[in-house]
């Protein structure tokens, strides 16, 4: 399984995402866009989103954390992360 976040190191939505990984047990590879001068528009071209995090579940982009935390109540995360 390969999930990556894009991010940024201010973002709160970031940070609630990771938790919400990390709640999970699952380990990712977090991408800090600004420490590696990826712009927004590179990003959007991996992810398809221009808002951070982004993230990436298997090399299908899930969107932010609201998307990521409506997967979680709907039972779908857990589908996604046993694959």
């Amino acid at each position: 399984m390969s999930i990556k976040i894009y991010s940024t190191s201010w973002c709160g939505p970031c940070k609630f995402a990771k938790r919400l990984l990390d709640s999970k047990g699952v380990s990712y590879d977090e991408i800090d866009i600004e420490k590696i001068g990826m712009s927004r528009e590179e990003m959007a071209g991996l992810t398809g989103g221009m808002s951070v995090p982004q993230i990436v579940i298997n090399d299908e982009p899930i969107g932010g954390f609201e998307d990521l935390w409506t997967l979680d109540q709907n039972g779908e995360l857990d589908q996604k992360l046993t694959n």
